[in-house]
Order: structure tokens, then C-alpha cells, then sequence
């Protein structure tokens, strides 16, 4: 019995059931369950989270393994790698490459297995990738014929599809992957046949999300070109590379691995700060955090208003009221709150890579008992004192000033102050809005003119004085209004002799 293939029926079957005898409905539920079946895929994937770091950030027992891969360059950049990061205690990196050579050759499918064997036995989590050196061969065609000649287009299209497989067998065992591109190369037809590669690895690399470190500008003279010589990580001119013209030596091994150093540092941090979550805590764990220093601000707290608020009410006649202790207040003898400094270490990524640590003071200076309590005078035990905004300001050398302003009150007919919107306080509109406040009469600011004293006085206050004439009986003579007048300083002098002499 001949039975016809899966997706034959699968579409036999839903041809039938769009063209059945049910007609509309059965259109619908078949259209329904087509539409279900191409972006159901695409749901699900959506839903797995995806974190920002590009290794993962929870191997196992937090230490990552590393694995090399490729011809004679792999094998160089090992002993570097080694060397760089060999005591870093977040890697075990394996003293052996893995070969992968001759991509072209026709060892490239035993060479493509036995990688794929080694990466699942070994689970790697990064693998660092470097090979061409015996790549540059013309390519046979499987069923014979002229070979085609490196570089040509069909060479070209093969060498991708090729390195395309590298990639996705190395993704498939889920390992980060560092692929590093082909040095620039003393003979001048071997350098261009190594960029057309890097070309081609790079493309490849992008479409499948693999990271590309480059190496061509680390080892290029002033103009570009090859020079054997060149600086080490010190600085130094040292000889970099052999005589071949195509390897490195020891001291360009370890400066071939320190750009691949950078990145995985980097990308390292990046995955310990996804997994090193820092827990606030609930509100019960909160409350557990110096309770004993907390209990003591609240009893102290509690005595400075019990003691202002019996001194408000001996000058008011009244009987005082037990004061209860609230959640904060101050600590230290007499009210004052004593300076409690202390150190935060924050991590960041420094510029070379690595996880460096910031030491941060944060400074909480003391407080005078007589802040404390002027702060507090308002307090009582059913009626808190009233919460002010914060005023924030950028000052010289890098400081911030934090000021807390109390907004001001309505009294309403009953007498007790209604708060009025914050966009309606003084600080707001003079500081915020830039207005300017209608001054008082009479003070500095009422510019205002005539003034409003001068508005306000009486007729007779300002009107001249007139000469009164005496009543009858009262008029003297002169001399006798000569002799009522007193004598001024002048008059006084008046008919004495001159000062003695002498």
C-alpha cells in the first residue's frame, strides 16, 4: 500500500476542509488554524528572555571553559592567551587547540565532525577561533574537473558557505564565539588573498552574531603595510613576527591574544553584573538593619519633644501630656544627632577591560541638639510635624546642596491651616517661575512712589504754621518781650568782656 507523504495529506486535508460542503465556517477554521501554525513559532520565541550579555552568565560552578580553535595561528594565540589570562580564576582554558585546518582541502569534513564531537564531550562556554593560514588552495569540485582558482566568485561563494558551517556547529553546542581575522602578510598576493577572506569572515560572522576581533590594524607599519617589527604591550619595538613572513612570535602571540583579551574582559564583567542581582529586601529584612541604633533615635527623639512640649505648656497653664516615641529622631547626649559617615564600594569596567572597584564616602555630618529641636517644636504625639520640599542645587566643585522648605498655610474660618498647592508657595513662583512677590508697604523692595506715609498724613500735620496773635491783656511792650525771650548762646556772650589773658 503506497501512502502518500505527510505534507501531501496535511494539504489534501485542509484543501478539503476549505472546500467542504459546510462552506463559510469550515473556510474560516482552516484559515484560523493556518495562521496559528506559521506564527506560533514566532510567539514562542518571543517569550524566551533574552539577557544583554553575549556569554552566558551562569556557568557552572561560576568558572567559564575555554576552548581554542584552528591551524597554526590557533596554536600561537593559545600559548598568548595563557599567558594573559592563565590566572584568572573565572577561566580554565585548555593548553591544547583543537585543529580545524584547510577549510578548501578535502579533510574538511573530518576536520568539521571531530569539532563537533570535542564540543559536545567538553561543553566549552567560549571558543576563540583563528585559522587560514592553509585556506588560500584552489578548490576541487566534487565531481572533477578544472579547479577554480582562489578569489574567482564560485571559490568565494564555497569559502563562506563553508566558514557559515564552522559557525553554526560551534553555536549549536551553545558557546560564545571570538572569531579573530588573518594578519596583514609580507607577500603582497598572499596579504590580498588574507583580506578577501577577512571580508568574507567578517559578513558571516555579522549575519550569524558572532563576534569578529580584528587583527590587521594591530600589526600594520605607519603606512599600512607589513613590518616584522613593531611594539609590544610595553611599548617596546620587539621582532613580532617570523621568518615566514605569515606566523608570529612569542612577543606577537601575546600581543595577538591581548585583542582578544579586551573583548572577553568585557564581556565577562558584562555577564557577572546580570547575575549579581543586589536584593533590597522586604520591608521585615529593612527593619532588621540597625534596630538597636533606630530604637535609640526614637527614644531620643521622643525626650526632646516631651521637654519642649512641657515648656509650652507651664507658659500656657496647661498639664503636660506623656509624650510616645516615634520612629526617628536624634541620638547622643543632649538632643544632638552624632556625625555618622560611612563607605559604599561600587564596581565599574575600567578602561582596560577588567572590573575595577570605587570606594564612595557618604557623609552624614552631626547635628547640634538646637537643629533638632527647633526642627521637632512643632511636633506632638497625634500631630506630626508638617513635611516641607526639597530644594536641590548644583554648587562649585562638584557639591549638591539639599534644602528642605516647609510651604506655608491657609487659615480657614475654623482656624486651621489649610495647605495650599505646591505651585502656589513663594519658593515656587520666586525660585521655580521666576515671579516676583507684590513687597509690603514700606519696605525695601516698594518702590512705589509717593510714599504711602505720605498719602496717609493729615491736613494739619502737614499744613505751615501761622503766627498766633496773642489775646487782648497779653501783648507786651517790647521790652518786656525782649526780656521773656531767652537768651541764646550768642545773646548770653553778649556784654561780657573779653577773656583774661593770661
Amino acid at each position: 500500500m503506497n501512502r502518500a507523504p505527510k505534507s501531501e495529506t496535511a494539504r489534501s486535508a485542509f484543501w478539503r476542509l476549505y472546500t467542504g460542503r459546510r462552506g463559510r465556517p469550515a473556510r474560516v477554521v482552516a484559515v484560523a488554524l493556518c495562521f496559528i501554525a506559521i506564527f506560533a513559532p514566532g510567539a514562542k520565541a518571543q517569550e524566551e528572555p533574552q539577557g544583554n550579555s553575549y556569554v552566558t552568565p551562569f556557568p557552572a560552578n561560576d568558572v567559564y571553559q575555554m576552548l581554542v580553535v584552528g591551524d597554526t595561528f590557533a596554536e600561537g594565540i593559545t600559548y598568548g592567551l595563557v599567558e594573559a589570562m592563565g590566572a584568572d580564576q573565572r577561566l580554565v582554558i585548555q593548553r591544547k587547540h583543537r585543529v580545524v585546518s584547510g577549510l578548501m582541502t578535502t579533510e574538511y569534513d573530518e576536520h568539521l565532525r571531530q569539532l563537533d564531537d570535542a564540543l559536545r564531550s567538553g561543553s566549552p562556554h567560549i571558543v576563540v577561533v583563528m585559522l587560514g593560514e592553509d585556506d588560500r588552495q584552489p578548490l576541487r569540485p566534487p565531481g572533477g574537473g578544472k579547479r577554480i582558482p582562489v578569489g574567482a566568485d564560485e571559490w568565494r561563494a564555497e569559502y563562506g558557505r563553508r566558514v557559515d558551517r564552522v559557525m553554526k556547529v560551534i553555536k549549536k553546542n551553545s558557546a560564545a564565539i571570538y572569531w579573530v581575522g588573518l594578519p596583514n602578510l609580507r607577500r603582497p598576493e598572499a596579504n590580498e588573498d588574507a583580506q578577501m577572506m577577512n571580508d568574507i569572515i567578517r559578513e558571516r560572522s555579522y549575519l550569524n552574531g558572532i563576534k569578529y576581533v580584528d587583527a590587521y590594524a594591530g600589526f600594520a607599519d605607519d603606512g599600512g603595510g607589513y613590518s616584522a617589527y613593531g611594539p609590544d604591550l610595553t611599548g617596546k619595538i620587539r621582532l613580532l613576527r617570523e621568518g615566514d613572513g605569515i606566523n608570529f612570535t612569542g612577543a606577537g602571540n601575546r600581543k595577538l591574544a591581548h585583542f582578544v583579551e579586551r573583548e572577553l574582559n568585557r564581556d565577562l564583567t558584562q555577564a557577572k553584573s546580570e547575575r549579581s542581582i543586589p536584593l533590597a529586601g522586604g520591608t521585615a529584612e529593612q527593619e532588621k538593619i540597625n534596630q538597636e541604633k533606630r530604637e535609640a533615635v526614637a527614644r531620643e527623639a521622643a525626650r526632646v519633644r516631651a521637654d519642649e512640649a512641657a515648656r509650652q505648656n507651664r507658659a500656657s497653664g496647661l498639664k503636660p501630656v506623656p509624650a510616645v516615641a516615634p520612629a526617628g529622631g536624634a541620638t547622643g547626649a543632649g538632643g544632638e544627632q552624632k556625625a555618622d559617615n560611612g563607605k559604599i564600594n561600587l564596581r565599574t569596567l575600567g578602561a582596560s577591560g577588567r572590573e575595577e572597584i570605587v570606594q564612595l564616602d557618604i557623609v552624614r555630618p552631626a547635628i547640634p541638639a538646637s537643629v533638632v529641636a527647633l526642627v521637632t517644636r512643632r511636633e506632638s504625639p497625634d500631630k506630626p510635624s508638617q513635611m516641607g520640599e526639597t530644594l536641590i542645587d548644583q554648587i562649585a566643585g562638584g557639591l549638591t546642596v539639599m534644602s528642605s522648605v516647609t510651604p506655608s498655610g491657609t487659615s480657614s474660618q475654623g482656624g486651621s491651616r489649610q495647605r495650599i498647592s505646591p505651585t502656589q508657595t513663594p519658593f515656587f513662583r520666586v525660585l521655580v517661575k521666576g515671579e516676583r512677590l507684590t513687597p509690603k508697604p514700606g519696605r525695601a523692595d516698594d518702590l512705589g512712589w509717593p510714599r504711602t506715609e505720605a498719602k496717609s498724613a493729615t491736613p494739619a500735620e502737614t499744613a505751615p504754621l501761622r503766627a498766633s496773635t496773642p489775646p487782648k491783656g497779653q501783648v507786651k511792650d517790647g521790652k518786656d518781650a525782649a526780656k521773656d525771650q531767652p537768651k541764646g548762646p550768642a545773646q548770653k556772650d553778649q556784654g561780657r568782656g573779653p577773656p583774661p589773658k593770661g
